[in-house]
């Protein structure tokens, strides 16, 4: 595959290195703050305009130079201001929003050139190897993006006091679920199909591949890895086979929606510290397990609370469309 120096397609220049807790914050008519994180597309949040400071123009992309988020890529698709240790490109070409995308992606895989700890990229991202624009693949061009750029313009971010963990009360998992394990399937026996198999892996929401087989458990419930990578909890739109390294959560209560799924998904996430491969998140472990959530007046979990939370969140209908995908 042919490469280019990153400098050769954009022109790769310094952020503004604004401290965004010394801003004044703006939610009508503000810029975007871009930080080094690598959540809510690298904004922060909104702030007022700096009078004679020029935001950096819509469509360029920003990159994280150091910490643990780095080379955490991102097009911009409005102005915006950055903080310290983030660098700014502008193409030189005439590139579309999808082929950005892509070249964010080539920069995020080049993080294991820096797995020393404390290596940063500031002096090194202009010559970062990227393939050429005749490589990028076809089907770029074919991607409908009008959602994904629309939920970007203006992303909502929900502030962490809106949360109040310390009026959540705690909820045994036994109580909201009926707890089952999945069912061991061999390579040997495992065909290729359209049914999701789900194995006890981090990401693709469980899925390690498709198989021909009948469906073990339905839609709308939600697996946990008990072994592998433990605590990795995901909502399940649709019919799925689950290993024997996974426990399924079939809801008790009604109401459960991929927005309430993926509110559990991150509060039981937030479990995986109590779990190692040495100490695994059993049935028997599970079913003794509590979660804290927040609480109704009447004391019981409050399921609105959790959509209207969820939906705030930046990207949320994409991240609810994708599961249907």
């Amino acid at each position: 595959m042919k490469t280019k120096p990153l400098n050769e397609l954009f022109d790769v220049t310094y952020g503004n290195k604004f401290d965004f807790n010394k801003m004044e914050i703006a939610t009508n008519g503000g810029v975007n703050f871009v930080g080094r994180s690598s959540q809510n597309h690298g904004v922060s949040g909104t702030v007022a305009p700096i009078e004679n400071i020029t935001p950096f123009p819509a469509g360029s992309i920003t990159v994280s130079l150091g910490g643990s988020k780095l080379l955490s890529s991102f097009v911009q698709v409005e102005s915006f201001y950055t903080a310290q240790n983030v660098a700014v490109l502008r193409d030189k070409g005439s590139m579309s929003f999808q082929q950005k995308l892509y070249v964010c992606l080539c920069i995020r895989h080049n993080r294991f050139r820096y797995s020393a700890f404390g290596r940063e990229a500031n002096r090194t991202l202009r010559t970062l190897p990227i393939p050429t624009p005749e490589e990028f693949p076809g089907w770029l061009g074919s991607v409908d993006i009008s959602e994904l750029q629309q939920d970007l313009a203006k992303p909502v971010l929900a502030k962490a006091e809106d949360l109040c963990p310390a009026s959540w009360a705690p909820f045994s998992l036994q109580s909201l679920f009926d707890l089952r394990k999945g069912k061991r399937l061999t390579k040997q026996s495992m065909k290729i199909g359209d049914l999701p198999f789900i194995g006890a892996i981090d990401g693709n929401n469980g899925v390690r591949q498709l198989i021909s087989a009948e469906a073990q458990h339905p839609e709308n419930v939600i697996t946990v890895n008990y072994n592998g990578t433990v605590a990795e909890a995901f909502y399940q739109p649709g019919p799925f086979w689950a290993s024997d390294d996974v426990n399924v959560l079939y809801p008790k209560f009604k109401g459960m929606d991929p927005l309430v799924g993926l509110f559990f998904c991150t509060i039981i996430r937030r479990e995986k510290y109590r779990f190692n491969y040495g100490r695994k998140w059993n049935l028997e472990r599970m079913r003794d397990s509590s979660i804290r959530l927040p609480v109704t007046a009447k004391g019981g979990p409050d399921f609105n609370f959790m959509r209207r939370f969820v939906s705030s969140l930046p990207y949320s209908s994409v991240a609810v469309n994708g599961l249907s995908g």
